[in-house]
């Protein structure tokens, strides 16, 4: 009888961590707090509280009974392993493998929560796509883009909506805003902060030559309008015809409003609603959160730079290549993680690249505080 004692030890060892990481003990004392606030005959009278709430409950004990059936499924494990070595029975090798195996399986997708460490990692996001230079193949990458985390958004489950959207005069788009909701869209999605480089044949080109075309994508946690005194003087107010998918009301009165943060250059847009005043208070709401994020990040730069940390690759950085002509390869500059098929990852299959990233980043923080 094969003796799984170091596989099994090692199992227990990851589950304990995940307990720390998952925030397992907290998370108990937690759920009885959520209950009791989920029985709250006025819990509703504030939908937007309600909501959190119910969003809240669902995520802390989604944790709790996904731990705690592995828990239960490596005692069983282990109970059985002891009884089949006890009586030599080597029938019940292959299911102890097998269970052993599908354990750690789990363990590994869990393990991907514990690169979530910042503040709002699991908070929505909003996501903001630019063309840049390029010309038209650039506004169309800038539209290809957009598609593909459309895509991504699809494969997990998430929620998104289209916040604002600026047509290309050819082809594709100018800019695009969109908000992303689900468990942990914020922490996946800072690995796609940065400049992205397309290479191929330009469709838009007569003579069939090779063209490079960039696109530039920033992201946002979504978060509650602080209370933010922002001067009206600083805000320069848009309105424009809403797209996408609405009815009969969409493109027919100038309901949409994009509003610009002159100091800061912020750009928050809205037209999930009917009036022009409803989507300026929605656009506001985001752009009070924006700013918000915005000066969170800019007092963790003074801090690093106090404590000597070099900065974060930053969105106007270079962050991947897109090579459609002379090879094909989709290939992330920091992580160096690759992949050939470059049609994949284009229709949303990019779940390498950002545990890549996530990986890379947990390493530089650990390098930088040795």
């Amino acid at each position: 009888m094969r003796d799984f004692t170091d596989d099994l030890r090692e199992q227990r060892r990851r589950l304990d961590e995940a307990s720390g990481y998952l925030n397992i003990a907290e998370g108990r004392n937690r759920l009885v707090e959520l209950e009791a606030e989920m029985q709250r005959p006025d819990l509703w009278d504030d939908a937007d509280l309600a909501k959190r709430v119910n969003a809240e409950y669902a995520n802390v004990k989604d944790d709790i009974e996904l731990y705690d059936g592995l828990t239960g499924r490596l005692d069983d494990a282990e109970v059985l392993h002891e009884l089949a070595r006890e009586e030599g029975d080597e029938s019940q090798e292959g299911d102890i493998e097998a269970e052993i195996s599908a354990i750690s399986g789990k363990l590994d997708e869990l393990e991907l929560r514990s690169l979530f460490t910042g503040e709002h990692d699991d908070s929505p996001c909003i996501v903001q796509i630019n063309a840049k230079d390029g010309g038209v193949d650039a506004q169309d990458f800038a539209e290809m883009l957009v598609r593909m985390y459309a895509r991504w958004a699809e494969r997990r489950g998430f929620d998104i909506t289209l916040n604002y959207e600026s047509e290309g005069a050819e082809a594709g788009i100018n800019s695009a805003e969109f908000t992303i909701t689900g468990r942990y869209a914020y922490g996946l999605m800072t690995s796609e902060r940065g400049t992205h480089r397309l290479v191929r044949i330009s469709p838009f080109d007569n003579q069939g030559r090779r063209q490079t075309s960039f696109a530039a994508v920033q992201v946002w946690p979504e978060m509650e309008a602080p209370d933010l005194e922002i001067n009206d003087a600083d805000i320069r107010m848009e309105v424009f015809r809403a797209s996408g998918a609405g009815g009969q009301h969409i493109n027919k009165t100038s309901s949409a409003v994009r509003l610009i943060h002159e100091p800061t250059g912020l750009v928050a847009s809205s037209q999930e609603e009917r009036s022009q005043l409803q989507n300026r208070e929605r656009a506001m709401n985001r752009l009070k959160g924006l700013l918000a994020a915005k000066l969170e990040e800019e007092h963790q730069a003074e801090r690093d730079a106090i404590g000597g940390k070099q900065a974060q690759v930053g969105w106007g950085s270079q962050i991947r290549s897109y090579v459609m002509q002379p090879y094909q390869m989709v290939k992330d500059l920091r992580t160096e993680v690759e992949t050939g098929n470059v049609d994949s990852v284009l229709d949303g299959d990019i779940d390498v690249f950002m545990e890549g990233y996530l990986s890379w980043r947990r390493a530089q923080e650990q390098a930088e505080a040795n």
